[in-house]
């Protein structure tokens, strides 16, 4: 069980590196605006930070719930990847909109866009 906690970590963690860096990607590249553009490269900062920490958090939870599982460690295994392939996608589709929201000028300003 211990060998399929460790491929589900390095699996889990590593797709959050590769979003926490697309993150601050698009905010490098939304960054050339001239409006927003420090506010924005700022933001992409914070919001990447904020991203890599819940997501930590919700891979060790997951994690730890993969032990409690009551089913082959390779079915566990799957369920586990999925679930956390699905919380990353949905905190990263989050994190965009909200520097999104940096990029037009506030909430306000989304229904005009």
């Amino acid at each position: 069980m211990l060998i399929h906690a460790f491929i589900y970590f390095i699996g889990a963690a590593s797709l959050l590196a590769v979003l926490t860096g697309m993150i601050l990607r698009i905010g490098a590249m939304m960054s050339e605006c001239p409006k927003n553009g420090p506010a924005i490269k700022t933001a992409s900062v914070t919001i990447a930070t904020g991203f890599a920490a819940i997501g930590a958090g919700g891979i060790i939870l997951i994690v730890a719930l993969l032990a409690a599982i009551p089913l082959e460690p390779i079915l566990a295994l799957l369920l586990a990847l999925g679930l956390a392939a699905l919380c990353l996608g949905l905190g990263f589709t989050h994190a965009v909109g909200t520097l999104r929201l940096v990029a037009v000028g506030g909430p306000d300003q989304t229904a005009k866009a």
